[in-house]
C-alpha cells in the first residue's frame, strides 16, 4: 500500500460539474453503493448571488433511477449563506452502512440546493476500498490520471 498511488485508492464515481444554478436543486447522478465502504461528497461555492444560499444533503434511492428518494439522516450541512460563503467547501461522508439497506436502499446521490439568487457551485463524490484499485471504477468523465 505504500508504493499505492491516492488516484488508485480514490475513484471519483460522481459529480456535479461547476455550474451558475439559479433558484433550484442540482444534483448528480444515482451512484451504486456496492463496492466500496466509504463515501465522500465535496460539496463547493464560487461567487454566490446577493443573499443566496446553499444547502446540500445525500439522498438515498432503490434504483438508480432515483426510486423512493429520501434523505439519509444526518447527511445535510449548515446552509451556507451570502455573507460568508463565497468560495467555500463543505464535506459529507457516508459509510454504506448509513444506507438502509434493509429496505432496500443501494444507491446515493449529492443534492445541492441554492436559494435567493443565482450561484455558482459544484460537487464531486469519491470513494475508496483497500481491496481493488478504486480508480477502475472512476465515472466515464474522468478523461486522465497522472
Amino acid at each position: 500500500m505504500l508504493n499505492s498511488k491516492i488516484s488508485e485508492r480514490l475513484a471519483l464515481l460522481g459529480s456535479i460539474d461547476p455550474v451558475s444554478q439559479g433558484v433550484g436543486t442540482v444534483s448528480s447522478g444515482w451512484i451504486s453503493a456496492a463496492n466500496f465502504e466509504r463515501f465522500q461528497a465535496t460539496v463547493q461555492t464560487g461567487v454566490l448571488g446577493t443573499a443566496a444560499t446553499v444547502d446540500a444533503k445525500i439522498q438515498q434511492a432503490t434504483s438508480a433511477g432515483g426510486a423512493g428518494a429520501k434523505d439519509v439522516a444526518g447527511k445535510a450541512i449548515t446552509q451556507i449563506v451570502k455573507a460568508t460563503g463565497d468560495n467555500k467547501q463543505a464535506i459529507i461522508g457516508l459509510r454504506a452502512d448509513e444506507l438502509d439497506v434493509n429496505a432496500g436502499f443501494a444507491y446515493f446521490n449529492v443534492s445541492i440546493t441554492v436559494g435567493g439568487a443565482a450561484s455558482l457551485v459544484s460537487a464531486s463524490v469519491l470513494a475508496g476500498n483497500g481491496n481493488m484499485p478504486a480508480s477502475t471504477q472512476n465515472q466515464a468523465a474522468v478523461v486522465q490520471v497522472i
